[in-house]
């Protein structure tokens, strides 16, 4: 997808809301049908059906007809794909949409321009031996940093066009959030091609320092600085206190939101200039195999077997969220496809980078590492980084047959040190 800010004017945000209250309303009208369903009876209405019980809708509300069909019967076929995707999506059965959370609609386009085949031959029809003619955004442009896109009901509407060139696509998405207007092109951007050095960077990722590269650089994602942080805390005091339900309590939350999608934003920004860079600058990226999921669980559990310290487990997880380690291996991956690996983890941060011996106790701190058998000193970030760069799993030693599998909580930290290749992994 290429995202791009909009800038509507406010004749042009008034109808693109109206459009954005369609779509929503289609989209649930269709999710109350097919939430009647169970076995035994007839099955729910396609999307055939569905747009042809629009058509009847339109004709009888006022409210629907004064709207764009286009943008209403997209939201049909949205929920189509949705619904036949729904297993292999990993969202599941497609949900209600809310007001002031679900905001947006798509747009097909109306141009038509001929379609080729990848080899630029003309793609032509079997049946009626004319050229295929395919669907395109209408898309202008004003000056080097603005654009224009053609929306229905609504005319042009601007946007920043922060890429070379105008995006080529068939259909986009507009959304509204946080009192901005974005459009995502259903375009894929061409991979970042490798710089042939024969470069490999091994990445380490924490909440201190979001990721330490395995040639000693650390990179941090920005977050809210100290006087933003406080209004969060301001504004969440004051929708507190403010009454149920009341105008002042939205606005107070509004507020927070506004400062919390700041955060985000730049926490997008940077996961994409750093897997620009990591793409352009090195021929494989290796990243520690991390289950985010997993680690950021709540750990309330049940009434019967509540869990503790939840509040500091709550805490850990909104750091550990607010680091993007999933967006940084998913855009690096997107830009470099079959130029990344994951490593697994176990033993990357107790392993001395330099003599391979694995003990628990060179863990000084956070920072510090010190290795026991051979006294090497280095950043213990950047020391995992450089395990991880390595690329193969770090595995202990296992005891001669008949004394069993030694865990890591078992073994010995005053033995004889392993040797590298005896876990099999090259000397660095």
């Amino acid at each position: 997808m290429s995202r791009f800010r909009m800038y509507p004017t406010s004749e042009q945000e008034e109808q693109m809301l109206l459009h954005c209250s369609h779509a929503r309303y289609v989209w649930n009208l269709a999710v109350e049908q097919h939430s009647h369903w169970h076995r035994g009876r007839k099955s729910a209405p396609g999307f055939a059906e569905q747009a042809r019980q629009l058509t009847e809708a339109r004709r009888e509300s006022e409210w629907l007809r004064s709207g764009n069909q286009t943008v209403q019967v997209q939201a049909l076929q949205d929920f189509a794909k949705a619904k036949a995707a729904r297993f292999t999506s990993g969202f599941g059965e497609p949900t209600w949409r809310k007001k002031f959370r679900h905001e947006g609609f798509r747009v097909i386009g109306d141009d038509r321009v001929p379609e080729f085949n990848p080899d630029g031959t003309a793609k032509v029809n079997v049946k009626t031996g004319k050229q295929v003619m395919a669907r395109a955004v209408v898309v202008q442009k004003i000056n080097r940093r603005w654009a224009q896109v053609k929306v229905p009901g609504c005319g042009w509407v601007r946007f920043r066009n922060t890429r070379p060139g105008l995006p080529d696509a068939k259909t986009f998405r507009v959304t509204f959030k946080n009192g901005q207007w974005h459009a995502a092109f259903a375009i894929i951007p061409d991979p970042i091609a490798a710089p042939g050095t024969g470069e490999i960077i091994g990445i380490d990722r924490g909440v201190k320092i979001t990721a330490a590269l395995s040639d000693g650089r650390t990179l941090n994602c920005p977050q809210l600085t100290v006087k933003e942080r406080a209004q969060v805390r301001k504004h969440q005091r004051r929708a507190a206190r403010a009454p149920k339900a009341s105008a002042q309590k939205a606005a107070e939350y509004a507020k927070v939101a506004k400062l919390k999608a700041r955060e985000a934003d730049r926490r997008k920004d940077w996961c994409e200039k750093t897997s620009t860079m990591l793409a352009r600058t090195y021929d494989l990226v290796r990243f520690e195999k991390l289950n985010i999921k997993n680690m950021t669980r709540s750990a309330k559990r049940t009434v019967q077997d509540p869990g503790t310290r939840v509040a500091q487990k709550s805490g850990l997880n909104r750091a550990i969220l607010a680091q993007g380690w999933g967006l940084l291996r998913r855009r690096t991956e997107h830009k470099a496809p079959g130029r990344v690996e994951d490593v697994p983890a176990p033993y990357t941060s107790l392993r001395c980078s330099a003599c391979g011996w694995i003990d628990k106790n060179s863990r000084k701190s956070q920072a510090e590492f010190v290795c026991s058998f051979c006294g090497f000193t280095c950043n213990a970030d950047t020391n995992a980084a450089t395990n991880v760069a390595v690329g193969q799993a770090v595995r202990p030693r296992k005891t001669p047959s008949g004394t069993g599998g030694a865990t890591p909580r078992q073994r010995s930290s005053v033995r004889e040190p392993q040797h590298p290749t005896g876990v099999g992994i090259p000397r660095l």
